[in-house]
């Protein structure tokens, strides 16, 4: 029996390509949504569509900002407050992620200190933070702790979870050869959460952030938060929308970059 080579038509051709063509007209798409929503937001201002005291548009935003940035005052704030998320971000992940590690590793360490974790976890951070400006001042040091209190559960479960759904038979395998408690530790524990633990880490990021905003708003002098709540004090609405839209860039781009990173340690994780 002979072989027939059949030869697409072009309509076949075409349909084969369209699931790639539509998705390069959707990230398209994606990339110029936010400018869009710029046009008109500042359309809609312009018209008077929107109150503008409330709403002014871009352009003014913009034209704030460059002023800032031409007077070198926007960077003093974003200086101090990525300083305050950088420390308090270490101070809590270090801990939550080798203890998240002992914890997914220790079943009678997870039965005594899990109620214990279980029950400060929903507390709110804000909420707590006047019983730390208490303890420890209006200085920095009160911004790194309630900073690095909402890193460490997240991390803390985040690790935990991806101990505990490392598959049983690498375990027994490692325990079968000999492998320490150390060994299984960073051989097995460590690589199998570290897509949990990079999950973990972005959401902390963008926890930071939040927690950093309101936290400044009390007992800060610096910092975006800050400055945002002094802009809405004078009623300075474009001030106070540059400090949004520099608090919101600060976050992106500190999760771009942990995704950067994960795909450069965690190559095999799902992306």
């Amino acid at each position: 029996m002979s072989l027939v080579t059949a030869k697409l038509t072009e309509e076949q051709i075409r349909e084969l390509k369209a699931p790639a063509q539509r998705e390069r007209l959707f990230r398209s798409i994606s990339y110029f949504s936010p400018l869009l929503l710029l046009l008109l937001w500042e359309v809609a201002s312009q018209l008077n569509v929107i109150d503008r005291r409330f709403f002014p548009p871009p352009s003014a935003i913009a034209g704030t900002a460059w002023q800032m940035i031409a007077s070198f005052e926007i960077f003093d704030h974003v200086g101090a407050t990525l300083r305050r998320v950088s420390v308090g971000y270490v101070m809590g992940a270090i801990p939550g992620i080798l203890l998240g590690l002992f914890l997914g590793l220790s079943q009678p360490a997870r039965r005594v200190l899990g109620p214990i974790f279980a029950a400060l976890y929903p507390v709110p951070k804000i909420a707590i933070l006047p019983l730390i400006l208490l303890i420890f001042g209006v200085g920095d040091a009160s911004k790194f702790v309630v900073i690095a209190i909402g890193v460490f559960f997240l991390l803390l479960y985040n690790t935990m979870g991806g101990v505990m759904q490392t598959p049983q038979i690498y375990l027994d395998v490692a325990k079968n050869a000999g492998a320490t408690r150390l060994q299984t530790f960073f051989r097995i524990a460590l690589p199998s959460a570290l897509p949990n633990i990079f999950t973990g880490l972005r959401l902390a990021a963008g926890s930071s952030y939040i927690i950093i905003a309101a936290a400044e708003f009390l007992g800060a002098r610096s910092g975006v938060g800050f400055f945002i709540w002094a802009s809405w004090q004078t009623f300075a609405v474009s001030r106070m929308f540059v400090g949004i839209v520099v608090i919101s860039a600060l976050g992106y781009f500190t999760i771009l970059a942990l995704e950067l990173i994960e795909r450069k340690l965690v190559p095999w994780a799902k992306h």
